[in-house]
């Protein structure tokens, strides 16, 4: 594992600490919020836009490129009208958008450096987000979206990492606060950009994403002086490269491969809710409020605000929660988190099961539905995404580190592929049954994440139960 003295990393004392950690994480936490602003902002558009605009007739003629890729679509999955045609091209993009992490990670690790990289790839995200407000070049955009994400995205969060020594008790807190603030990102994103796109016009909030992440790159490039070095990681890397891993580096690197493997499960179950539960909320949930001097119905963009909300809410409870049981040694395993988080996607599948049986004569259902799913599948985000940066962050061997991360990343590529194949049955099952398949195929997962237990403990946990 790389400390900060072994890759030049800003240690706490040398510059100084804010609210009890470095100042660079202060720095990280803005960029990916920014980031994650920008991301979901356009991600929360993408599939509303497909359906309801652009993949109409009168407009999809403009897309350059639209036959191609809706003929090599169709030589895998079959016919595909709009929605799941929608589905498989959100379930592409965001697939991409984490498989290319892993080429970022290794140019990262062996020729450009964790900051060069996050730098091109946040011009590349930028403007990728402007050029989707132009209709014909959605295709071009979303290309260049997902090479600029896969820049950026591994080598931000290993900077994270960097600024704590691996024995330090505050990198899974440090995880947890970075994990926070991609969530304010993601919560204001579809009350800006989505509302503005539905709400005023697509290209406005297309174009609100672009602004977001030159936010983000401006940010990074005034902290940069508080952010670890690159250049000695090379230099370590150089001395070690020929030195064969230790039996213990092995069983940690096959254990996270394992773990990623099974992640790519959590991904297409979780990833439903900027799919499909868009569609639900749009033509299932009942939206129209009565305050008595105004009515008007919620956006169903605003839904998606729900699950970093809940983030805000469940974040500290739970840091506070496990820091209590490591100081009294009853701590749930690494392996029992995960493990939890795919249970807990599953009862929020079971939970829109029910909503899918209430559905009254109108065929609309209460919103509360939507706000209970969003409670329970939050909780379980949580006990995998911060989760899972700090494990690969403290278990990956240094001269891997950033290729590491960006497996971790790219765990989202299958998982969003199968998401958007799965998504393509909205149009063709009833509900109920629809609902029941995300969640058989989450806890299925889960049960085999925890079966991994026995095999990756000696690593992952030491002595813990």
């Amino acid at each position: 594992m790389i400390s900060a003295h072994e890759t030049g990393a800003a240690r706490p004392s040398a510059n100084g600490e804010l609210f009890g950690h470095p100042r660079g994480l202060t720095v990280l936490f803005t960029t990916e919020m920014w980031e994650r602003f920008s991301y979901y902002g356009m991600a929360s558009l993408l599939v509303l836009y497909l359906v309801n605009y652009l993949l109409l007739p009168s407009h999809v003629e403009q897309v350059i490129g639209y036959h191609a890729v809706k003929s090599g679509l169709e030589s895998i999955f079959g016919p595909l009208a709009p929605q799941p045609l929608a589905s498989q091209i959100y379930g592409f993009y965001a697939g991409f958008a984490y498989l290319l992490p892993i080429l970022g990670g290794y140019l990262a690790d062996r020729v450009f450096g964790q900051r060069r990289m996050a730098i091109i790839g946040a011009v590349l995200m930028a403007a990728g987000h402007f050029m989707m407000m132009f209709e014909a070049l959605l295709f071009f955009a979303l290309g260049v979206l997902v090479l600029g994400m896969g820049a950026f995205k591994p080598n931000v969060s290993t900077q994270v990492g960097s600024l704590y020594a691996p024995d330090d008790a505050r990198r899974m807190r440090a995880y947890s606060i970075y994990y926070f603030g991609i969530n304010i990102g993601a919560f204001l994103a579809p009350l800006v950009a989505g509302t503005l796109g539905g709400e005023v016009g697509w290209h406005y909030g297309f174009g609100a994403a672009g602004v977001g992440m030159l936010i983000s790159l401006a940010i990074y490039l005034a902290g940069l002086r508080h952010l670890p070095a690159d250049e000695v990681r090379h230099a370590k890397v150089a001395v070690t490269e020929v030195a064969p891993f230790t039996a213990r580096e092995r069983v940690a690197i096959g254990g996270l491969l394992a773990v990623f493997a099974l992640t790519s499960f959590f991904w297409a179950t979780y990833e439903q809710q900027g799919n499909t539960l868009m569609l639900w909320a749009e033509t299932f949930t009942d939206r129209r409020i009565d305050l008595g001097f105004w009515r008007g119905e919620i956006p169903t963009t605003w839904f998606l605000a729900l699950n970093p909300l809940m983030i805000f809410v469940f974040t500290p409870i739970l840091i506070k929660l496990w820091a209590a049981q490591a100081r009294t040694g009853t701590e749930m395993s690494t392996i029992g988190k995960l493990a939890l988080a795919f249970l807990l996607v599953g009862l929020a599948n079971l939970v829109m099961v029910a909503a899918a049986m209430t559905l009254g004569p109108s065929g609309k259902a209460s919103p509360l539905w939507l706000v209970a799913y969003f409670v329970i599948v939050t909780i379980g985000e949580l006990h995998l995404g911060p989760v899972g940066l700090a494990l690969v962050s403290r278990l990956a061997p240094a001269r891997v580190l950033s290729l590491m991360m960006g497996l971790w990343l790219a765990a989202s590529f299958p998982g969003e592929i199968l998401g958007g194949w799965l998504g393509g049955f909205w149009s063709r099952m009833d509900k109920p049954q629809f609902f029941v398949m995300i969640a058989a195929i989450a806890i299925v997962a889960g049960l085999a994440v925890y079966a991994l237990k026995p095999v990756v403990r000696s690593v992952f946990d030491e002595d813990r139960p």
